[in-house]
């Protein structure tokens, strides 16, 4: 039989073909591995930033389609909206720059754009705001008809009648006015720019802003009261009383002396003196014949730093149900904290009536080096 190739050629092809055969996979697998043509996008999106066309927008409330028809970029969009999901308020225009999304470029081209509304803008404690401190001014009409300013009513008005929606006309937020409201018909009538400013959503500037137009109602002194003021005796202020004091007060025993004591260290002192009805050793006669024998100096008050206390801390005091204060710890560590008790209740952490007993007890502190 006739051989079809040469000893020389078998042995030639026995070592070509695995050549050939390594060299098949060698380009199979450089196929497989070859890392895809990425586009260059942070390039061109970095490239793109001058020539977005921007326009004002309000973190706090501009939908996904408001920023993108604004000009924020996808991913940035996104980023805003989610963060705002989560309990996020934007107070300052930097609170942007930590968002997904938004690089530190895209920050500065954005940055002139951003507008925080004054009701949520972080504001100092104390004193007037110079001008570098003053929120940005808001639009004209013509850039953006969302932000159109109404203003001030300056004009004089009834505190004891005025409505809730007139109120808001001096820079409360409806659901602050409604508060005020509330708290004025629970007590009776607002009497005073103490009494005012001692509501919790109320802001010393808008207080010192009204404070020229307010009619005050004059108070009626029932013949009760009258007599409690010209009584002849020196009330037992209870912040300071040892139980030795607390004794001597008609309607106070040795186990109601005790007690009194020691919800005073868990509350960090009384701001009012009703407040020993809370306690179940004090029935309501015994209170009605206490009340008119002690006072109370609110001024005594241990508060609790609500932004930097440890929870332990914040968990003791007995207006904070276990609840709010799992909530209080996980919105804590998602936005830094808050400036005013009424921004807890807005994030659903605690309750009007929560607020209100708590509101006396809580420093706002957003600096740790304050």
């Amino acid at each position: 039989m006739m051989k079809l190739f040469s000893d020389e050629q078998y042995r030639g092809l026995l070592i070509l073909v695995p050549i050939a055969i390594l060299l098949v996979m060698l380009a199979v697998l450089i196929e497989f591995v070859k890392p895809p043509k990425l586009i260059p996008q942070l390039m061109q999106y970095e490239q793109s930033l001058d020539t977005l066309p921007l326009k004002h927008f309000d973190p706090n409330v501009a939908t996904y389609d408001e920023l993108r028809s604004s000009g924020v970029p996808r991913e940035a969009a996104v980023g805003i909206v989610r963060w705002r999901k989560y309990g996020k308020v934007y107070r300052i225009k930097e609170d942007l720059a930590l968002v997904s999304g938004v690089t530190d470029s895209l920050y500065g081209v954005l940055e002139p754009y951003i507008v925080i509304a004054d009701s949520l803008a972080a504001k100092p404690r104390k004193g007037l705001r110079t001008e570098s401190e003053k929120p940005f001014a808001k639009p004209s009409h013509r850039e953006h008809n969302s932000f159109k300013v109404e203003p001030l009513p300056n004009e004089p008005f009834m505190i004891d009648t005025a409505s809730a929606k007139y109120l808001s006309r001096w820079g409360l937020s409806m659901r602050q006015a409604e508060v005020v409201v509330r708290y004025r018909d629970s007590r009776g009538g607002i009497f005073n720019q103490e009494e005012l400013r001692a509501c919790y959503v109320v802001d010393d500037e808008v207080v010192d802003a009204m404070m020229p137009y307010i009619h005050f109602p004059e108070r009626v002194v029932s013949s009760a009261e009258k007599s409690a003021e010209t009584a002849e005796c020196f009330p037992l202020e209870i912040n300071s009383a040892d139980s030795a004091q607390l004794v001597a007060v008609r309607g106070i025993g040795a186990k109601s002396a005790g007690e009194i004591v020691k919800y005073r260290n868990l509350l960090g002192g009384y701001h009012s003196v009703e407040q020993i009805s809370e306690l179940k050793c004090v029935t309501e006669e015994n209170f009605v014949q206490i009340l008119q024998q002690i006072c109370c100096d609110s001024c005594k008050i241990q508060k609790i730093d609500i932004n930097f206390a440890p929870p332990k801390e914040v968990a003791r005091h007995p207006y904070v149900s276990s609840r709010a204060l799992r909530r209080i710890i996980k919105q804590r560590q998602l936005k830094g904290g808050w400036s005013r008790i009424e921004e807890m209740v807005e994030d659903e952490i605690l309750s009007e009536d929560e607020a209100k007993r708590l509101a006396p007890y809580l420093w706002f502190r957003l600096d740790a080096t304050e």
